[in-house]
């Protein structure tokens, strides 16, 4: 191998585990999701996984076409700062609306006193919330579509730091440099959002909070929103 082409997939791993690890919106709707809905592991695991290859795949292809047409480095950027508002805003609003719902489901599933006087007299209480079968019903067809919102964004989500790292071989026309190259970056990048999403994951299943506990999908939706505003404002 090349010792250009080795340099260049050495930088292309460097720069794929910062780039996520400091790219908070890579692994906190993982994270905070898997605990609000109570994921399991391998659950969590396969919904990081695939919105990952989603993620890298996307850019990949954009650099690809951008490659066949002879498209400048630049006009590829733009196309991927495009993207990123994108799924800044898709952050922002779903994180907004979940949030929301975290907070409608919270005040619901407070428990209350009932009083009932039958016809004959008798009184008596009990006690329930109004999380009934249809709520929850409703909780399970939205358990179903949250993967698929959060792969939906994570495709709009741009890796612009590929760019730039498979333009250099392109223009030496070494397709399988550029195919190795991406590669290496997105195998660094998958794993390390792996990595951190499953650490998080065991790392918070030790902790037990039951009083805010009912607040949990409130304070995802929350944690999603900040992602999307930090994405939009700061540029993480």
């Amino acid at each position: 191998m090349p010792n250009d082409i080795l340099l260049l997939a050495i930088t292309a791993a460097t720069v794929g585990l910062v780039h996520t690890a400091l790219g908070p919106d890579h692994y906190i709707p993982f994270i905070v999701l898997s605990r609000a809905r109570k994921w399991g592991a391998a659950k969590t695991t396969l919904i990081t996984f695939f919105c990952g290859i989603g993620h890298i795949l996307s850019s990949v292809i954009l650099g690809f076409v951008g490659i066949a047409i002879g498209a400048a480095i630049f006009s590829v950027h733009a196309i991927e700062a495009f993207r990123g508002d994108i799924a800044a805003w898709f952050l922002i609003i779903f994180g907004f609306s979940y949030c929301i719902w975290g907070i409608h489901r919270a005040f619901r599933s407070k428990r209350h006193n009932h009083l009932h006087i039958h016809q004959d007299g008798e009184e008596h209480s009990h006690i329930h919330n109004h999380l009934t079968d249809h709520a929850h019903l409703h909780a399970e067809k939205s358990n179903n579509i949250t993967p698929w919102v959060l792969f939906i964004i994570f495709v709009f989500g741009p890796c612009e730091p590929l760019i730039p790292l498979i333009m250099y071989p392109a223009a030496e026309h070494n397709m399988i440099s550029v195919v190795f190259v991406a590669a290496v970056f997105g195998l660094t990048t998958i794993s390390t959002m792996l990595v951190i999403v499953v650490v998080s994951y065991y790392g918070l299943s030790r902790i037990h909070l039951p009083r805010i506990e009912k607040y949990s999908h409130a304070l995802a939706g929350l944690s999603i929103f900040i992602c999307g505003g930090l994405i939009k404002l700061v540029g993480l």
